[in-house]
């Protein structure tokens, strides 16, 4: 986790540094047992490094050998994670059950340098 945040303020860094048009981004999945707490301060640590842009998908088990999905989150959830994540600072939230990180990555782009919301 430590790791993981470090990488994305030096990302960040380098980006204000070198290629200030560049953004940040970075994606959750949710489902595996996670809390509704532990959620949003991940997304606020996240944010604190700088990212610029979040998503929020659903885990899906792709097969027996995977782990279960502990828990689906519903449609609702997901409008509050990305309102939360949205006051919190990020350009652009999508976030939703069938989400995933690179999933629409141009509109991503085109959204955090619009009007920084999606779905």
């Amino acid at each position: 986790y430590k790791q993981t945040l470090e990488l994305l303020k030096r990302a960040h860094e380098f980006r204000v540094a070198h290629f200030p048009a560049m953004l940040t981004k970075s994606g959750l999945m949710v489902g595996l047992g996670e809390g509704s707490e532990e959620l949003y301060q991940t997304i606020s640590d996240i944010r604190a490094q700088g990212t610029d842009i979040l998503t929020v998908g659903q885990y899906m088990r792709p097969t027996l050998k995977h782990l279960p999905v502990e828990r689906y989150w519903s449609p609702e959830e997901f409008d509050g994670l990305r309102q939360y994540a949205l006051a919190q600072g990020y350009r652009f939230v999508e976030s939703g059950p069938l989400v995933r990180s690179s999933y629409h990555a141009k509109r991503h782009r085109i959204g955090a340098e619009g009007e920084g919301n999606s779905q």
